[in-house]
């Protein structure tokens, strides 16, 4: 990889497209001069993000309405996206969201559905796509962890051990996609100034550090991804680069203790299942 990525003539397909880092997303790779697929729920979001990039940057952006925590997900988008006649270039594996509580008492149904999204989901894409953007040797994949991969995450167990995989995962499709033209990325946030908290239902989950912006964090991916040789993985932010490296030098029951007091104690959990 010896250029920046030539955005122009990409079809970008991006999950959890319609707020926060998938929305940016979307808008920093039409100024880019991608093609776009947004994948979400909420079609009235996607049509109207759809409409202002359009509009604004010319070029043809596609949106699928498809909830992405039932199974087989992959190939029901993948059905989709044929069906239309398109053919993705790069993906961006960005849907996702957090539970906030102490294990035992979390909803076992919303547990359930935050492992299908955050970890099943992202595989079973990531596979019904791959083959695609190997065979066209000039794409991305970038999958969306999070800072909380990188330490075990008390009051948000679940969540921490999803992006911890995550992580895993796509470092390992980095070494294994070497020589193929694709790029692979996964980006790990800090906290970020998103509808994840309104999800989550407190502010308490960021542990009481700054919040970027998601323009902060498409930045930073996007930065790393034309170097000429893009690492595995990045963490946006300095202050969360050296949160996650620092734990590193603590054992572990040092570290598991640090994090606990700094997301602090869950409520009942009545008050932090947020609606799906």
């Amino acid at each position: 990889m010896n250029s920046p990525v030539d955005y122009h003539g990409q079809t970008t397909l991006i999950t959890g497209a319609s707020s926060g880092i998938g929305a940016e997303f979307a808008r920093q790779l039409a100024e880019r001069g991608s093609d776009l697929i947004l994948v979400a729920r909420r079609l009235d979001r996607l049509e109207s993000l759809t409409e202002k990039l359009s509009e604004r940057f010319g070029v043809r952006v596609d949106v699928i309405a498809l909830d992405l925590s039932q199974p087989a997900v992959g190939a029901i988008l993948a059905a989709e996206v044929e069906r239309r006649g398109l053919h993705v270039t790069s993906l961006i594996n960005n849907a996702g969201f957090g539970t906030y509580g102490q294990f035992h008492q979390e909803d076992a149904e919303r547990v359930r559905t935050e492992i299908a999204l955050d970890v099943a989901a992202l595989v079973d894409i990531s596979h019904a796509f791959i083959g695609a953007l190997r065979s066209g040797g000039a794409g991305f994949l970038i999958n969306v962890a999070s800072n909380a991969a990188y330490q075990p995450t008390p009051n948000m167990a679940v969540y921490g051990a999803a992006k911890a995989f995550v992580l895993s995962f796509t470092e390992a499709l980095w070494y294994e996609s070497r020589g193929t033209g694709l790029r692979v990325l996964a980006l790990s946030p800090g906290a970020t100034s998103t509808e994840f908290f309104d999800v989550v239902g407190t502010d308490a989950a960021d542990g009481g550090t700054p919040r970027q912006t998601p323009t902060q964090v498409v930045d930073t991916a996007l930065r790393v991804l034309d170097r000429k040789n893009p690492p595995p993985s990045v963490i946006s932010g300095r202050r969360n680069q050296i949160m996650a490296l620092g734990g590193r030098f603590l054992s572990r029951r040092l570290l598991v203790s640090v994090l606990g007091r700094m997301t602090g104690q869950a409520q009942q959990p009545e008050s932090r299942v947020p609606p799906t």
